[in-house]
């Protein structure tokens, strides 16, 4: 069952919960989500005063029609419990718990926090080989592919065409469509390295993630792009669903646009570009 997303995620940014000045600048940021990280990008003596200070800063609003995503830490550790209970009854878009490897993990972070809908990591060999379950929870909203965690955990080299990773990825991605959970790519580290961020933004969305999580706000520009519909495709879209609708009225099962044949298929594809495009327009 294919979700298509009702908002946008283009681009979900990593911002540390522990940076008052970045959660601040996020606000005007051009990112379609916003990953509030209190796991990897905050030190173990400044746990406790992040969570404190995300909680104020969540509390205080200003992001707009960003979505509004907080990793928390595992429950493997002293800080994972405190820091979900911390955002019960909060208005938040989704509670992100890193490293997911079964069923039984998502309902524990389920009975931990209500009426929120759970995301997770998706960074090791075990969440890959149990991704169908963790998809098919029915409170389980997004994937987060940890891309770093799962390069090392499979003692992969890097490669910019990703291959020694693509099965865990695919794995991934074929558990979200069947189940109708977003499916976000991962980070690419050399936040300078425009040339190849685009190469694997464009990758991603070929495979078919919904947006890319992003490191810098430098990124933004180019995961934004790469992910929207461009606009052939969205001219392309339209005109297929006119002569898909002219052939139905002369009672006609098929089309042709630009010498192909156009299905009813392609018009749930095509109807998706445009739902897309206008969820885009609505976030500016």
């Amino acid at each position: 069952m294919t979700q298509v997303a009702n908002r946008p995620y283009r681009s979900a940014l990593y911002i540390p919960g522990s940076k008052e000045r970045a959660l601040e600048k996020a606000k005007g940021l051009a990112c379609d989500a916003i990953l509030f990280d209190l796991e990897d990008a905050v030190a173990p003596d400044e746990k406790v005063n992040a969570r404190a200070l995300l909680k104020e800063t969540l509390a205080v609003g200003g992001y707009g029609n960003r979505a509004r995503i907080v990793r928390v830490n595992g429950f493997d550790t002293e800080w994972g419990r405190d820091d979900v209970a911390a955002f019960v009854g909060m208005e938040i878009d989704g509670i992100l718990l890193p490293k997911v490897e079964s069923a039984a993990m998502v309902e524990d972070l389920a009975q931990a926090i209500p009426d929120v809908p759970l995301w997770a990591m998706m960074e090791t060999p075990k969440g890959m080989l149990n991704a169908a379950e963790i998809a098919a929870h029915p409170r389980m909203a997004g994937f987060v592919m940890g891309t770093n965690d799962l390069a090392k955990e499979l003692n992969t080299r890097f490669r910019a065409d990703r291959l020694p990773m693509m099965g865990g990825l695919h794995m991934c991605l074929i558990a979200a469509r069947a189940y109708g959970v977003i499916c976000l790519d991962g980070v690419y580290n050399a936040f300078k390295d425009e040339e190849g961020l685009r190469f694997e933004c464009e990758q991603g969305r070929d495979m078919g993630f919904d947006g890319k999580t992003l490191i810098h706000p430098a990124q933004l520009e180019v995961a934004n792009a790469a992910f929207a519909p461009s606009e052939a495709e969205i001219d392309l879209a339209k005109r297929q669903i006119a002569a898909f609708e002219e052939a139905e009225a002369k009672g006609e099962g098929v089309a042709v646009v630009d010498g192909k044949i156009v299905e009813n298929l392609h018009i749930v594809t095509a109807r998706a570009t445009l739902a897309k495009a206008d969820a885009i327009k609505a976030m500016e």
